[in-house]
């Protein structure tokens, strides 16, 4: 029996696509195996160094070498054997390259993995097996496999993957029925959710079955995990729809007196731009002309999402870091909004009290001025709440002390997502998607 999705689509993505470097985060329970993941897709695609293998060879002394420590920088994460903080490495096959971040399991680094979920393309999303009850008719899942699937489906990760990891700890006449149990326990809380499972792959992140290469099992026909990165698109800023651009930063040309062109730098997050388009500035409303289009300092015809470009404007116009340079008219600067919050911070989430949000590059000030429910991750079932704890997720009204030109998460992952900073304390204390 085959136990995992149909898979035909995955292969089917145009040349350029499978060329762009796949952005990807390991997130799961703790202990489930993510390190040693990592280390298993670095050690046998080659992309180890020879001093980085002596060093693993010596700590090893004769038994097998520990792959979680090529991810595991910090003294205190290969003292107690866990991940604190996300690591990046990166690796590459014939096919494509790949940046890999390895996100902490512990509950309370979920404000880590929420971090590298923020720029993936995908998220590989671990499972133990060993840990679950597998002679339950239903195998209940880990609350933090729960948790953070929810966060890169809130997150708009684009592809979600299972694996489930230590398949090898079961007997091999046992492996493919409880494989076949877990997965029917992920499809059945991915539809509760409503995320797209891109693919279930069984895999022993150890042993390194089913990683690089397929696995040998009567009961699995599908592709390893390596297969299913290969194949997976990327994650790309809209070109279609009105342009948006945050400032990041304004240069100006020349010395001297009088009126010296002003560049302004950001990378756009949706549409295009070109000379002679007319544009509005906000939160001002005042418009202007693009005279001038560059990259990397030099001209060029146009820019398009996703793009880094300085625009300059055909006449003298005041524009700072933070402002949003948009086709006119496309967006309406708001100061109460309904948002999805992520929250982060040991303390909880109050109404009334007030925040520093960032938006862009933008920082303003802002209350939470209702919470509508919150998320019970086990049930998925909408709960009253006065609060939000840390690592709960809520509906939220949210009212900003100056407007600001926000936009459907769903639809724009940069107008639509704001982070909450304490100003007691400076911790970022929450996500904010806006609904």
């Amino acid at each position: 029996m085959s136990a995992v999705p149909q898979f035909e689509t995955v292969h089917q993505q145009d040349v350029d696509t499978q060329h762009r470097a796949l952005r990807f985060l390991t997130a799961g329970s703790v202990d489930d195996g993510k390190s040693t993941l990592i280390g298993r897709l670095l050690f046998d695609s080659r992309a180890i160094l020879a001093d980085q293998l002596d060093t693993l060879e010596r700590r090893a002394a004769g038994q097998p070498i520990d792959l979680s420590l090529l991810t595991d920088g910090l003294e205190a994460e290969r003292e107690q054997g866990i991940t604190i903080d996300v690591a990046y490495r990166y690796f590459a096959t014939k096919a494509r390259k790949f940046i890999i971040a390895d996100a902490p399991g512990h509950e309370q680094y979920t404000r880590n993995m929420v971090t590298a979920a923020a720029g993936s393309d995908a998220a590989v999303v671990l499972v133990d097996i060993t840990k679950l009850d597998l002679a339950q008719a239903e195998v209940p899942l880990l609350p933090q496999t729960r948790r953070h699937s929810l966060l890169a489906h809130l997150l708009r990760v684009p592809s979600i993957v299972f694996a489930v990891n230590k398949i090898d700890a079961l007997a091999a006449d046992a492996a493919g029925e409880g494989f076949a149990k877990v997965s029917a326990a992920l499809r059945r809380f991915a539809e509760e959710a409503g995320i797209t499972v891109t693919a279930i792959v069984p895999v022993s992140a150890l042993n390194g079955d089913n990683v690089t290469q397929p696995l040998d099992a009567p009961w699995y026909t599908g592709p390893s995990l390596l297969q299913v990165l290969e194949g997976l698109p990327t994650a790309q800023e809209t070109v279609e729809g009105p342009l948006q651009q945050p400032v990041q930063y304004v240069s100006k040309e020349g010395e001297g007196t009088g009126y010296q062109p002003r560049t302004f730098w950001g990378r756009i997050a949706q549409g295009q731009v070109k000379a002679g388009d007319e544009v509005e500035v906000l939160p001002s409303g005042v418009k202007a002309v693009i005279a001038e289009v560059r990259r990397a300092g030099e001209t060029v015809a146009h820019a398009v999402a996703g793009e880094s470009a300085g625009l300059v404007f055909d006449r003298q116009v005041d524009v700072s870091r933070g402002d949003w340079i948009v086709a006119p008219g496309s967006a309406a600067p708001r100061q109460q909004f309904e948002a999805t919050l992520a929250w982060l911070d040991t303390e909880p989430a109050q109404i009334g009290r007030k925040y520093w949000v960032r938006h862009g590059n933008r920082w303003v000030q802002a209350r939470i001025s209702a919470i509508e429910h919150r998320l019970d991750i086990h049930t998925l079932a909408e709960t009253e709440a006065h609060e939000l704890a840390v690592n709960e997720i809520g509906h939220v009204v949210v009212e900003l002390q100056a407007p600001l030109p926000l936009a459907a998460y769903a639809q724009n992952r940069v107008a639509g997502a704001l982070i909450v900073v304490d100003p007691t304390s400076n911790r970022t204390s929450g996500a904010l998607l806006v609904r």
